[in-house]
């Protein structure tokens, strides 16, 4: 039986046998920039946009590769058309990228790529059922600390902020606000709110990760006909929102039931939300939250 492969250091190995020394400083430091992909229907989704922001996280760190984005952006799409073929038909996997310093002192970085089968059943139910948010004590860190345009595996206080959520409810997502007690964005996600003649409402450019998908979402708003607009939101503003939603690449849009036990809107999925979601399946040529429950227990 085929099994998977993955791609490092420009070969191609199986991916039972990827690894990283323990002296790299992806490993030592946490020092790895990092871009998680998707596919729809076998198809990597904005591979474009994703290599664009990995070479702006790259330029950030200072590291340079041999390779070009053009390059990378081949390989992905050679391993993501490998292993899919694996795949039952309908279903989809997730495509991590990565980039390290390599060991210290050796100037020689270290590039990987490896995929799975994306993880449905951490979400299926939450399509229908919303997530719950809990705003946590721990702060999303200063523009001064990491640039927030940075993608990268150094988030210690995403896994902070979601322990403590989960201690109050473990169904939690965390919200984390900046030093000055402005919402910045969820672990792992951007957060998005709707509010009734008003149309979506993001945290201000700049304060947070450019998402990939948030920026998808406004695209899609365009084309919903939604106004957009940006601004330095409370907590309190998300709680008054009449809908807010997550987006994130593997799972592509989440609504927000409730934050801090308080219910957004009626508690449920709104009627914008399958909106969004309907119009992302139909640019993909996927039914997101109907695959998602099909392969959850997979």
């Amino acid at each position: 039986m085929a099994q998977p492969v993955a791609y490092l250091n420009g070969q191609w190995i199986s991916a039972a046998e990827a690894a990283v020394s323990v002296n790299d400083l992806g490993f030592l430091l946490g020092a790895t920039v990092a871009e998680r992909l998707r596919t729809f229907g076998g198809k990597l989704f904005r591979l474009e946009q994703h290599l664009q922001r990995l070479e702006r996280s790259l330029a950030i760190v200072g590291i340079s590769l041999h390779q070009s984005m053009d390059d990378l952006g081949e390989v992905a799409t050679e391993l993501a058309r490998r292993n899919h073929a694996l795949l039952a038909a309908g279903d989809d996997l997730n495509l991590s990228l990565f980039v390290t310093p390599g060991i210290a002192g050796a100037n020689s970085p270290t590039v990987g790529m490896h995929t799975a089968p994306l993880p449905f059943g951490t979400w299926a139910d939450e399509y229908d059922q919303g997530v719950p948010l809990v705003v946590s004590s721990v702060r999303h860190l200063p523009p001064d600390c990491l640039p927030p345009e940075l993608k990268c595996r150094s988030r210690m206080h995403y896994h902070l902020a979601d322990q403590e959520a989960r201690r109050k409810d473990p169904s939690a997502r965390a919200l984390l606000l900046d030093i000055h007690g402005v919402v910045t964005e969820a672990s792992t996600a951007n957060l998005l709110l709707w509010r009734r003649g008003e149309g979506f409402i993001a945290p201000r450019r700049g304060a947070v990760l450019p998402g990939v998908s948030l920026a998808f979402v406004r695209e899609l708003a365009d084309r919903l006909g939604e106004p957009w607009a940006e601004a330095d939101l409370a907590p309190s503003d998300v709680a008054s929102a009449d809908e807010a939603v997550l987006t994130s690449t593997p799972f592509a849009l989440l609504p927000v039931s409730h934050v801090d036990g308080a219910p957004i809107g009626k508690g449920a999925p709104g009627a914008t939300y399958r909106r969004l979601l309907d119009a992302w399946g139909d640019a993909v040529g996927v039914k997101i939250d109907e695959q998602s429950r099909r392969f959850a227990a997979r």
